[in-house]
């Protein structure tokens, strides 16, 4: 005769309907007799998909020296707004919306400016100080680094 246990589908059946109701891709359950693990593959995963930008015209190669001089010189301005994360900017909430800010535009300490996704979560950059939008520096859909000037407001 055999000693293999026999399997429990109850209990089988009600940890799937588990799985369900709780949007769990894996539970498992334990006695000191059995041990029962139920999983399933994770549903796909939908993100942001930005509008497709069209690539900027390059810069000529005797303005490809100064580029970054300029840069550096905005980074240093006192109303330089500047990147808190790596990640992916966006100027607005969603494809087709209209953007946050646009240059000449006055904000409010506080305002949404742009949003950066950085894994999977889309984190506001919020106005430091009221004033006018003076220069936008990035675009949509943009890969940002850490404390890269995103904006100037005088």
């Amino acid at each position: 005769m055999s000693s293999k246990p026999l399997i429990d589908s109850a209990a089988v059946r009600d940890l799937a309907t588990l799985l369900d109701e709780t949007g769990l891709t894996e539970i498992e359950y334990e006695t000191e007799n059995v041990r029962i693990r139920v999983g399933r593959a994770a549903a796909p995963q939908m993100a942001y998909a930005p509008a497709p930008m069209h690539a900027a015209a390059p810069a000529p190669a005797a303005g490809a020296a100064a580029a970054p001089a300029a840069v550096e010189d905005v980074a240093k301005h006192p109303g330089a707004v500047t990147s808190p994360m790596v990640g992916v900017l966006y100027t607005s909430s969603e494809p087709g919306a209209p953007a946050f800010v646009t240059e000449g535009a006055t904000v409010s300490q506080g305002q949404t400016l742009f949003l950066i996704e950085a894994m999977k979560t889309f984190n506001p950059v919020r106005a430091p100080k009221g004033g006018t939008v003076s220069r936008i520096l990035v675009d949509n859909a943009q890969a940002v680094e850490f404390g890269e000037p995103l904006c100037v407001i005088e």
